[in-house]
């Protein structure tokens, strides 16, 4: 007689649709203007440039490739006519080299609030500086629910987990649209002393969450942003 093989019946568990939690699908961009605020559209000269140059290079850079998630890209804007500059084309082919993330190269302008010009200028400067950044933005923006929006200022560093941290944060608070740092460290880099920073204002270093359509219309991005300035400040 034939033995008859015995087969276990495997339970199958299915979640109710209001349990179903769907991942949100995120681009986050380090935004790192090369650029001032105020007067000439920002531009400091070619000695502050070289400066600023260097100490991203020996600094920022080397604290975004230690970042424990690189899902991230480096944005980083200058004026319309910087594009033929000879430093900023030397920057676009050393960040060519650079395997541990993307970065990618606007020319037109600052784009964030700048409040060294009057209301009016400094939002239809915003407007139009947006409307041409993110048309060259478009295609790394690819497909996406929302967009982080992360302050990268050319001489300032993070820990290693912030992006993953700042991620996470987002993904188990929903609702959370802005996130911000009240506490840091400041050095002195040609000597190494550090010390604390505890500013009694709030740092600049905010991560903002758009929802993709937002972040890609001028006017809808600079009314979303005025709202998170007014409850961060």
């Amino acid at each position: 007689m034939s033995k008859k093989a015995k087969h276990k019946r495997k339970k199958l568990f299915f979640k109710k649709p209001e349990q179903i939690r769907v991942e949100q699908k995120i681009k986050h961009f380090l935004y790192c203007p090369l650029l001032g605020l105020g007067l000439f559209n920002g531009a400091r000269g070619t000695r502050w440039l070289k400066n600023r140059i260097l100490i991203l290079k020996q600094f920022v850079v080397s604290s975004l490739q230690n970042q424990t998630s690189k899902n991230f890209t480096l944005w980083i804007s200058v004026r319309p006519e910087d594009k033929q500059d000879k430093q900023i084309k030397e920057l676009q082919t050393y960040f060519s080299g650079i395997q541990e993330f993307q970065t990618i190269f606007t020319f037109h302008g600052l784009c964030f609030y700048d409040d060294k010009f009057s209301d009016d200028i400094a939002r239809n400067k915003l407007i139009t500086n947006l409307h041409g950044s993110i048309g060259e933005l478009l295609d790394t923006i690819g497909e996406c629910d929302y967009i982080l929006f992360s302050i990268q200022p050319s001489d300032d560093c993070h820990e290693k987990n912030f992006v993953k941290d700042i991620q996470q944060l987002f993904r188990e608070a929903p609702n959370f649209q802005a996130i911000g740092f009240e506490q840091g460290y400041i050095m002195n880099y040609l000597t190494g002393e550090l010390a604390e920073y505890n500013p009694i204002t709030n740092p600049p270093f905010y991560t903002i969450k758009f929802p993709r359509d937002i972040f890609i219309d001028p006017l809808k991005h600079l009314s979303y942003t005025s709202l998170k300035c007014d409850i961060i400040e």
